[in-house]
């Protein structure tokens, strides 16, 4: 009686919002979990019926139902080929934060908000991961095999880890970095969590391309998380104090736009307008703020872009991250980007917008799955011929470097800025 009068005044989905499946089963086919197990509940028509029946107080709010929302990938490919506008993979989020609402896990609050919305504490976090990559310890086990006698999914993990830098991004690049010649645009970098502590080197690329294209480039040391960490796990209220906080952070400055070399935080920060729709106070201003936000590549493509004056004769093939192409609808940008770098081949990737299965933490929580979903991934990069991958999402960089390792491929996985970076000339470009 307790769990049905705390459900009843839960901040639940609209009926709309799962009412309306007509079961035609288009959703089936683009389902990276229903592909691999064929089971209805593994599917997004099925994860539907069973919120629908959660929420209509027919079935309990239980640890197996929890497990279906929380197996969803959020892909969102369900949502982009669903005929009558459902969404299942936004439904599966929200019934995450209804689970968090009715029965909070304890665990949530200290890792989300005591750890990850705060820049400092998780450099200290990531502190020994840097001090395993400046130590040469790394090297060691790799040259000694002994990564060999570890568990897979341990292995796995350690796999995804890029090389490291020394000292987090945030603590070396100048919060303002003036345009190479004349300035034309001035814009806010939204310097990510991973960006800074795993991707230096890509988001120390992205400011070079866009110092070299005429940006006065503003970057907040003080901004936090984007959010998407705490909305996979239900815990919408800490993305929404997380949201007014960055918002604060990038008014101080006049700025022509917000650019973003991470898929899922751009995804996420143009969500904010949506998000704070319905607090008076902060609407006007979330909405203002989502309007300038821009993917690297979709700033790029709308600019008058200085032509690189280096070949870089590489064959690279393309995976779109699913915050980038679905999230985003920006998918032809990155293409472009590349296409136009001399001496670059670019080849198009079988299923190339397909789920390469990190979804964030998958690798972690549903192992099994995940892998499932890479191996066919890397079948396809395989299949390419290609040495160099190129992605817009860390998650996915993550994921695909763990794949090629499994795999045994020669593959290197880069962001497409790093290569028109490259075409520049790198930091000794002027």
């Amino acid at each position: 009686m307790l769990k049905e009068a705390a459900l009843t005044s839960a901040a639940k989905p609209v009926e709309s919002s799962y009412l309306n499946c007509i079961r035609c089963g288009l959703c089936l086919v683009a389902c990276p979990t229903y592909r691999e197990y064929l089971v209805e509940t593994a599917s997004p028509r099925g994860r539907v019926a069973l919120a629908r029946m959660v929420l209509e107080q027919r079935l309990d709010l239980s640890p197996n139902f929890m497990e279906q929302m929380n197996s969803c990938f959020a892909c969102m490919a369900c949502n982009e080929i669903c005929p009558v506008g459902i969404r299942p993979a936004e439904l599966a989020l929200s019934m995450r934060h209804v689970q968090e609402q009715i029965g909070p896990a304890t665990w949530k609050g200290p890792v989300f908000s005591g750890l990850v919305s705060h820049a400092r504490r998780m450099e200290a976090a990531t502190f020994p991961l840097r001090l395993y990559e400046a130590l040469g310890i790394r090297r060691l086990t790799t040259i000694l095999g002994l990564k060999r006698v570890l568990p897979g999914r341990l292995r796995d993990l350690e796999a995804m880890l890029p090389r490291l830098p020394q000292r987090p991004l945030r603590r070396t690049l100048p919060e303002t970095v003036p345009a190479s010649g004349q300035a034309r645009y001035r814009v806010g970098f939204f310097l990510g969590c991973a960006q800074s502590l795993l991707f230096a080197e890509q988001s120390a690329a992205t400011v070079r391309v866009l110092v070299r294209n005429g940006c006065d480039v503003i970057t907040p040391h003080d901004v936090e998380c984007c959010g998407m960490p705490a909305r996979g796990y239900g815990r919408l209220d800490l993305v929404e104090r997380l949201a007014r906080h960055n918002i604060a952070v990038f008014e101080r400055w006049k700025l022509d736009a917000i650019v973003c070399d991470c898929a899922t935080c751009g995804s996420t920060l143009k969500e904010y307008g949506s998000l704070l729709a319905s607090d008076p106070g902060w609407a006007p201003r979330a909405e203002a703020f989502r309007r300038k936000i821009r993917d690297v590549s979709e700033f790029l493509a709308e600019i008058p872009l200085r032509p690189p004056a280096r070949r870089v004769p590489k064959r690279v093939t393309y995976h779109d991250p699913c915050h980038l192409r679905r999230g985003q609808r920006v998918w032809k940008q990155p293409r472009a980007l590349l296409s136009g770098i001399d001496g670059l081949d670019l080849v198009e990737l079988p299923e190339a917008d397909w789920c390469c299965g990190s979804a964030g933490s998958q690798l972690i929580t549903h192992y099994e799955t995940s892998l499932k979903v890479l191996n066919r991934k890397v079948d396809n990069i395989a299949h390419t011929g290609c040495h160099v991958v190129a992605s817009g999402c860390p998650g996915c960089r993550m994921q695909l470097h763990a794949g090629a390792q499994r795999r045994g491929l020669d593959v290197e996985v880069v962001h497409p800025v790093q290569l028109l970076d490259e075409a520049y000339g790198g930091d000794r470009g002027q």
